[in-house]
């Protein structure tokens, strides 16, 4: 009985062992699971040049397709070069009588610092990566701790993503603002998209969210070559009220909207889920009863 406790044991340790994380030091974060890669967080910041700065000018998180070979979400370049794999930021950043643009990137970046941790427990990939927002002096006028985990098979999907972001303001408190084109979490699928099938699915009863707020999901398919992808963007009960979606685009970029105040000495924490599926999404109902289960 001994033996068999000890084999169950050590093959539950060599399942979990199997994920883990590649750090390319500088560069990017990759977790990865028998070799293949789920994801990879691009953290690199180069400001040696024009050119290296618009690639590096923030974080963002890159999903992989099955394989693990390719993303099948993007990066710089392309239409809207600042839409990158799962990403966060406001057009119109209120601090003082300043005003900052952390969406299109226009003069300051949001940079890594360092990653406060790396743990895989249970199955589940978590790290956090703190950064800051900086204005045109290169200054941080807001810290961030952005926590993603990552699993495998969860909720029905291919992968589960969680993403907790804590904004805390440094010297002023912040405005965050914007609109639903731009500003919030958002997630774009790969430039290569195939534009004429593209399709959006929402709760029963709602068939366009213009105009909708506090959806607790939005979904979206989408097409790369001869593939289909299914991406649910899930919102926690705990996240600002007054949230709006975009999610109408032909090239996939969508997300979540709120605008907040965040006073100085306060600090705001959100939370969404993106369950990554390969083929058609499911049906409104079971994705309600994912939401259900998620939101607990």
């Amino acid at each position: 009985m001994r033996k068999i406790v000890l084999l169950l044991l050590f093959a539950a340790q060599g399942a979990w062992a199997a994920l883990e994380f590649q750090d390319t030091k500088g560069k990017h974060l990759d977790v990865v699971l028998d070799g293949k890669v789920l994801v990879r967080y691009m953290y690199e910041y180069d400001p040696s040049d024009k050119e290296s700065l618009h690639k590096t000018y923030k974080p963002y998180l890159h999903v992989f397709d099955a394989e693990g070979k390719e993303p099948i979400t993007k990066g710089p370049g392309g239409q809207f070069t600042h839409h990158r794999g799962i990403f966060i930021g406001w057009s119109k950043i209120k601090v003082g009588d300043k005003s900052y643009d952390r969406w299109h990137m226009k003069g300051g970046s949001i940079v890594h610092q360092k990653f406060l941790g790396q743990a895989i427990k249970d199955g589940v990939a978590t790290f956090t990566s703190q950064t800051h927002w900086m204005d045109e002096a290169d200054q941080p006028f807001l810290t961030e701790e952005r926590t993603i985990s990552i699993s495998e098979g969860r909720h029905g999907g291919r992968l589960m993503i969680d993403f907790q972001s804590k904004l805390t303001p440094l010297d002023e408190g912040v405005f965050l603002n914007g609109d639903p084109e731009h500003a919030g979490i958002q997630y774009r699928p790969a430039n290569e998209v195939d534009r004429k099938k593209t399709r959006y699915l929402f709760p029963n009863g709602v068939t366009k969210v213009n105009g909708v707020k506090d959806l607790p999901w939005a979904a979206e398919n989408y097409t790369l070559g001869e593939k289909q992808y299914s991406v649910v963007h899930l919102n926690a009960r705990t996240n600002p009220k007054g949230t709006v979606h975009s999610a109408y685009r032909d090239y996939g970029r969508f997300g979540a909207y709120f605008k907040k105040e965040i006073p100085k000495g306060d600090s705001l924490t959100v939370n969404y889920g993106f369950l990554i599926k390969e083929g058609e999404l499911p049906t409104a109902e079971k994705i309600d009863a994912i939401w259900k289960k998620w939101a607990e």
